[in-house]
């Protein structure tokens, strides 16, 4: 492994690593984040809720920049014309703007895009109404695994509650996780009054199993 970047903050350490096969890794706390090989479902956080949004021009907030992927599927929507990334580690950032991974530049560089160094659950309390038609999260491996404990709340009556307050009419919010998480859909039904589960296969990650794709809409 080659050790590209690595950072500390008061929510422990990130490090971004390339592997052997050329593949870049992204890791919080020793906890497996993401990585260039599979993200499937990481692209779809973006392109399931789109297929959903209609004709009209779409503001949308992603929750997490991690490795970009969810970011450039979005991008790659004429209709989103306005695009905020929510990212909590600054490193992360700057490790896609000044190039350590390779196609982070020209896609921050859009002028779609605004980057904002905060906590997405801050940012989503404190948004005007009906600021975005579509709200995408994927700050931790899922409510189950937790990157961070204090990220609990957003999956819980609160943190949802945000968000739908966040969304237009008609808007949806849709979560990333690694495992199936029973206990957002429920909560999702109860601040949505609706919820739906997709799966996704996780071919390149030497493990059975699937990853999974949370939405509600307003």
């Amino acid at each position: 492994m080659t050790q590209l970047g690595r950072a500390g903050s008061a929510r422990g350490e990130i490090v971004l690593r390339q592997r052997p096969d050329g593949h870049l890794e992204l890791r919080a706390n020793g906890v497996f984040v993401m990585d260039t090989l599979e993200h499937t479902s990481e692209r779809a956080l973006a392109t399931e809720a789109l297929r959903h949004a209609g004709a009209r021009p779409l503001r949308v907030l992603v929750g997490g920049l991690g490795l970009g992927f969810t970011l450039a599927a979005a991008l790659a929507d004429d209709r989103v014309t306005r695009c905020t990334v929510v990212e909590i580690e600054p490193a992360l950032v700057g490790w896609l703007r000044n190039g350590t991974v390779p196609h982070g530049p020209a896609m921050l560089a859009d002028p779609r895009v605004e980057v904002v160094v905060d906590d997405v659950a801050d940012v989503l309390r404190s948004v005007a109404a009906s600021s975005y038609d579509l709200v995408l999260l994927d700050v931790d491996n899922g409510p189950g695994y937790l990157v961070h404990d204090a990220n609990a709340a957003l999956y819980a009556g609160s943190g949802l509650a945000d968000a739908r307050a966040a969304l237009a009419d008609d808007g949806m919010l849709v979560v990333w996780s690694a495992s199936p998480a029973p206990d957002l859909e429920a909560a999702l039904r109860e601040v949505f009054g609706n919820a739906e589960e997709n799966r996704y296969a996780v071919p390149g990650h030497g493990r059975a199993g699937d990853y999974f794709l949370y939405s509600a809409r307003r």
